[in-house]
């Protein structure tokens, strides 16, 4: 699925990924963990074809990056950047997403698609529910429900649990864990939150500009790794789950 061979970038004289290199099997579920500063946005930025870099190589599904054709990647932002005032539903904001543009009018075969994708996340009741109307757990499913109505084979998101509440981040992280499993579905989520990464996915990546650990999550994510990338081990973060790095 992908394959990350010595990847570098730097910004000016700055370098925020250092020769980092590993790959992924089809139908993993990778954690991207390390502390403010640590290059996971640059890894998601080069990941998404939206950055270059100065050396090293990334394939997916055997594709560059700006190569891959469009419908096989989700991508849900940490930051969202649309006007939540402006008059638009849940359907037509999901819908947004098989068109790369926004849908002035739907027709029948996006909103059937669009509406099985909010089924999918568990929110198929508020399609036609205002944007403005919505809470911030509903409003991150539809963003989710955005990627995943492409049917993508490789979903990625950038710290989902943002801005919401721990019922919502649960009902999130479960979401994830069940497509994963039940449709096979690659993802790869920037997070802080380690202790849903140990708990969610079956793989992390731990970085500090260089790469610290990857592997099963239990073993990448182990107390002697965190302390590297950390300066103090998993155990000593905040009850929450939550990283102050």
């Amino acid at each position: 699925m992908l394959n990350v061979d010595s990847l570098t970038v730097r910004y000016g004289k700055l370098t925020a990924l250092d020769s980092v290199s590993f790959a992924l099997a089809g139908g993993e579920f990778l954690a991207v963990v390390g502390p403010n500063g640590s290059g996971k946005s640059s890894l998601l930025k080069c990941l998404l074809g939206l950055a270059p870099f100065q050396s090293g190589s990334i394939s997916l599904l055997g594709h560059a990056p700006d190569e891959l054709p469009s419908e096989k990647i989700g991508y849900v932002p940490q930051v969202k950047t649309l006007d939540l005032s402006f008059p638009a539903s849940s359907c037509e904001l999901v819908a947004s997403g098989l068109r790369r543009r926004w849908p002035w009018k739907i027709g029948k075969q996006e909103h059937e698609r669009a509406e099985a994708a909010l089924r999918q996340v568990g929110i198929g009741h508020l399609s036609h529910r205002s944007l403005a109307a919505l809470s911030g757990g509903e409003l991150q499913r539809v963003y989710l429900a955005r990627a995943l109505a492409r049917q993508p084979q490789l979903l990625v998101l950038d710290e989902p649990a943002t801005g919401i509440d721990a019922t919502a981040e649960q009902d999130m992280y479960d979401i994830l864990e069940r497509v994963n499993r039940e449709q096979g579905v690659t993802i790869i989520m920037v997070t802080h939150d380690w202790l849903a990464a140990r708990h969610h996915c079956s793989h992390a990546l731990l970085l500090k500009s260089r790469m610290i650990s990857f592997g099963t999550s239990p073993g990448a994510l182990s107390d002697e790794n965190m302390a590297t990338a950390f300066g103090h081990s998993g155990h000593r973060h905040s009850p929450e789950g939550h990283s102050h790095g």
